[in-house]
């Protein structure tokens, strides 16, 4: 188990059906590598910060490493902290309202399939921390801390 947060982002790309595009992470935790074990689980596009790197530059990064898009016009529409039993991490959910390119999962291991969901039926197995951005998202809630107080993005202005 980490020691300290981590912080992680998760993005979400909608098709032309405002449909999400989801990936399925390989159930092989050797291949599907997470400190979070999320190994099996439907996820966004989604991965951890590197140490210099801003948010955005980490978002663009896991959306090309993953799904051969680049993406523009990124917002922030969550802000949750995931915490299991191996982890803890700030993840950070965007929304890009925009992309460019063909979906691609190129030659890793880690992703072994992608599809877009209606938002209304979304796989059983999505793993929380995509969940708990889309909720937020759903319900323009940007983050619901322990006391379970709402922030919702009206009140950041």
């Amino acid at each position: 188990m980490l020691e300290m947060p981590g912080v992680g982002i998760g993005v979400m790309l909608f098709n032309e059906n405002n449909e999400v595009l989801l990936l399925l992470r390989n159930a092989n935790p050797d291949k599907a590598k997470s400190d979070m074990h999320l190994e099996g689980t439907w996820t966004l596009p989604a991965g951890k910060v590197k140490y210099g790197e801003t948010l955005l530059e980490a978002a663009k990064r896991k959306v090309k490493e993953e799904t051969n898009l680049d993406i523009v016009e990124l917002e922030i529409v969550s802000i949750a902290d995931d915490i299991n039993n191996y982890a803890h991490f700030v993840t950070i959910g965007f929304l890009a309202n925009k992309f460019i390119g063909e979906i691609n999962l190129g030659h890793s291991e880690e992703q072994v399939s992608y599809d877009f969901f209606s938002l209304e039926d979304l796989p059983n197995n999505l793993c929380i921390p995509s969940k708990t951005i889309i909720n937020n998202y759903l319900e323009k809630v940007i983050y619901q801390g322990s006391s379970r107080k709402k922030l919702r993005k009206e009140e950041r202005k």
